[in-house]
Parts: structure tokens; sequence; C-alpha cells
């Protein structure tokens, strides 16, 4: 009896083992970076929760055909070093797969780690620094080969940016060159496209004038917004975002600075326009999405996303948060093309952002922008809407004005 019980329960443990390791082989941790506190978390939370309540809604559907993820949103604040510890623990502790990231400086910090370690990294730092795999561009400081984001790089966007006040300034019949400055925190996410935005600027006639810089924070910005009135600057770019850039207007309407703003994509919000009322007028910002309220097929799976943190639907998202959507469905879609050939591994997730052409995550048309990735080239959108939002009597207004196609240029390349 005694051998029989022994017998018995050695089997039931060989059991409860393969059974361990079936489950063990049928998930995949995916780490997600999230800014919910730092001076970012204006738009951080917004994005983060288009993020996790994709990837719970993945869950709920089936996975990666079958194939759980499990994964875990960390706020790390904004700080590198908090990041940094982040993407160790999860590489050493969970096995991490790819990783949903966030800000310009922890991303650009990670390039070589995730690189030798073979983990994709999907970001919402948008940085041009991130876009050459391979340093096919000899100006390339550091080949990024596993870094990856939807949309136009922030270089892209405002070369876009340029291109539309160019055609704006010889609408409006204005003589001479315009003037072009560049406004911003002196930090590596509103600096990213800077030298890269003056040098096209110039390109087009511009006459570039020295950086203005202001805090992420919000503040006191009349001095800087005097500087932007005695240079006559007619078109600045933002590179900050949320309150920094409320400061910013609200200061320049206080001094009377007569300026023609554009915005970074996450500077330009219904929520920044509404906080800044009757003071934004004619504001220029770049999207790669719809708004809420846009009737496109895609919004429909948008919305059922939406409901995994808002199961009565009725919260209004921002386009931040459809961004962070489609970032989550490219990496599914790649997910699904390893487990096909050859497995769910970083290394095969690389791959399969190369296997697709003119590429739309399934059931999010008009939703996410065609994307073309290739093993040379990270710019994976070269498309910029450009929209104008006015706050009129109450009600928030925005349009689009323009759709600019950036050439593919190799100087252009990781920069």
């Amino acid at each position: 009896m005694h051998k029989k019980l022994m017998l018995t329960t050695s089997i039931a443990v060989m059991a409860m083992g393969v059974n361990s390791q079936a489950v063990a082989k049928d998930s995949v941790f995916v780490g997600h970076l999230a800014d919910m506190s730092g001076p970012t978390a204006f738009v951080g939370k917004v994005y983060a929760d288009g993020v996790r309540d994709s990837l719970a809604y993945i869950n709920a559907n089936g996975g990666i055909d079958g194939t759980s993820l499990e994964f875990e949103t960390i706020d790390y604040a904004y700080k590198v070093p908090q990041a940094i510890a982040s993407y160790k623990k999860w590489k050493s502790r969970k096995k991490m797969v790819a990783m949903q990231g966030w800000g310009t400086a922890d991303t650009e910090a990670l390039i070589s780690f995730v690189a030798k370690d073979k983990v994709p990294v999907y970001s919402a730092s948008y940085s041009g620094h991130l876009t050459d795999p391979t340093g096919k561009n000899p100006n390339t400081k550091k080949p990024a080969p596993y870094n990856f984001f939807y949309g136009a790089s922030y270089s892209d966007s405002c070369r876009g940016l340029v291109q539309w006040a160019a055609d704006d300034w010889k609408k409006k019949g204005s003589a001479g060159k315009p003037k072009f400055t560049h406004i911003g925190a002196n930090h590596p996410y509103p600096n990213a496209p800077k030298a890269a935005c003056a040098e096209y600027a110039e390109e087009l006639g511009f006459d570039v004038q020295p950086p203005v810089v202001i805090s992420m924070k919000p503040g006191d910005f009349k001095a800087q917004c005097l500087s932007l009135k005695s240079s006559g600057t007619n078109y600045g770019y933002i590179g900050n975002l949320g309150g920094s850039v409320l400061s910013l207007v609200k200061s320049c309407n206080t001094v009377g600075t007569e300026i023609q703003f554009m915005s970074n994509i996450w500077g330009g919000d219904k929520k920044v326009f509404e906080a800044a009322g009757e003071g934004i007028k004619d504001y220029i910002f770049p999207t790669m999405n719809p708004f809420w309220s846009d009737d496109v097929p895609g919004m429909k799976l948008v919305r059922e996303v939406s409901k995994m943190s808002d199961s009565e639907g009725k919260k209004e998202r921002l386009h931040h948060y459809i961004r962070g959507v489609c970032s989550a469905f490219f990496m599914k879609e790649a997910m699904q093309w390893a487990k096909k050939n050859g497995g769910i591994t970083g290394e095969n997730i690389k791959k399969g952002m190369y296997a697709r052409q003119n590429w739309v995550p399934e059931g999010l048309d008009g939703v996410c922008l065609a994307a073309n990735w290739t093993p040379e080239d990270h710019r994976g959108v070269n498309q910029v809407n450009i929209y104008k939002g006015n706050y009129n009597g109450g009600d928030v207004k925005v349009e689009r004005v323009n759709q600019v196609t950036l050439e593919r240029r190799i100087d252009w390349l990781g920069y």
C-alpha cells in the first residue's frame, strides 16, 4: 500500500510539473514603463491607459493565438535610473520578450541594453535617434536595432510643420525671410528634433533664431516671451507639453507676443485647449490618429479596447490614448508572426516587424496609419497630419490643415 501511494504521488507530481511547464510556455512577459507621476504625467497617464487596456483586451480575446501576455506597468516617474532598474529586473526575473516604453531620455539610455539582450522596445518617444537600426547614416550616434515606435519621428514631424509654415508664409504674402525658433526645456525629449528641424528650416529659407529655453514644469515665462517678441520670431516650435505649454501661451498673451505656435505631438490636445481657454488661437500641432469622435472603421475596436477600464464606455479618450492602442497592436501582430515562425522571442518579434508592407493592424483601419519598417530603416511612418486647434466660447474646434509626406532621406535617418 505504501509503495502504491508513493508511486501515485510521484505520477501526480510529475503531472503537475508537466502542467506548470505547459503554462509557463503558454505565456510571455511584456514590461510597460509609464510616467504616471512625473513631469510628463499630463499625457503619460493617457498613453499608458491605451497600452494597458490594449494588453488586457488582447488577453481577453485569445492572447497571441493562445499565448497570454503577462505584463506589469511601472510608474518610473520619468527617472532614467528607475527605468534602467525596472528593465534589468524584468529581463533577469521575468525573461521579458518585449517592452512598451515611454520617454526619450530613458529609451535612448536603454538602446545598448535592448540591442544586446534582443528585446524589442515600442516607445512613446519618437526621437529620430531611434530610427537607424544599422548605422547606415554615418552621422548616427548609436544604431538602434531593437527600437520601434508608431508614428513619425519628432524630427520628421517638426520638418512637416516647417513645411506647413513655409507655405503659410507664402499664402499670407509676407515679405522677407520668416523667423523660426525652437522653444523647450534643455532635455533629451524637447531637444531630440532641435538641430534636425533647424537645419531643414534653414534649407527652406527660414531665418533660424537661437533656441529659447523654458522649463518642463509650469512657470512664469514672460521673460522668454519678451525674448521671442524682440527677436521677431514668426513661427515657434514648442518641444514641451502640458502645464508648461499652458504657461507659455498665457505668458505670451500677457506680454503681447505675436507668434504662430506649432507644437510637438504631445503638446497639442483638447485638454490643453480647454485649459488655455480663449488664449488658444490657431494653434498648430501634428497627429498620427483620428480623434475620439471621428467616424472611421477602426474606432469600433478602439472603443471596445477602452471598455477594459471604462466598462460603460463613457470616457472620451485623447488621441494619445489611441496611439498607445496602435503601439500595442503592432506589437501583437509581430508576436503572432513570431509564434508562427520559430516562437515568441525578442529576435523573432523584431523579424515580425519587417514582415508586412503598408501595415495597418487588423481592425484598426482609419485609426493607425499604414507603417513600413525595414531592417535598415525604422522610420515606420513618414506621414504627418497637421491640425489647427481653437477655443471658441467654450467649444474646442480642431480641423486638419495639411498632410505632409516626408522624404526618406539617408541624411535624416537616425537624426
